[in-house]
């Protein structure tokens, strides 16, 4: 299948890509119209549709399980993660952070001191 993708891919970057005129794009568009009306790849594309919906109502259960799998492969990590715990880490001391200078103040706000 991924054969299928990598051609339909190519195709539509030479199309894009192509600078062999209007000729050349019809007759790439006629070849595509012609592959997708063919018998054979129509059979594989409904044999496809057909698998997709018998396994679409299996899908949330398969999802659930897995899910569920993977937070209880997590759950030993995180319950040793000890970034839960407060930091200890030093606050800044008010001498860092930066006083404004009178320059920098708002000279139309009479308030401001100067």
């Amino acid at each position: 299948m991924s054969k299928i993708v990598l051609l339909a891919a190519g195709a539509a970057g030479y199309v894009l890509g192509a600078r062999a005129g209007r000729e050349r794009y019809d007759q790439i568009v006629f070849q595509a119209q012609n592959l997708w009306t063919n018998p054979k790849v129509q059979k594989v594309a409904k044999d496809a549709q057909d698998l997709a919906r018998e396994k679409a109502p299996d899908l949330p259960e398969k999802l659930g399980g897995a899910a569920k799998q993977a937070s209880e492969s997590v759950a030993p990590t995180v319950a040793r993660d000890d970034s839960s715990k407060p930091s200890t880490a030093a606050s800044p001391a008010p001498e860092d952070f930066v006083t404004p200078t009178p320059a920098i103040l708002d000279t139309h706000n009479p308030d401001t001191p100067a």
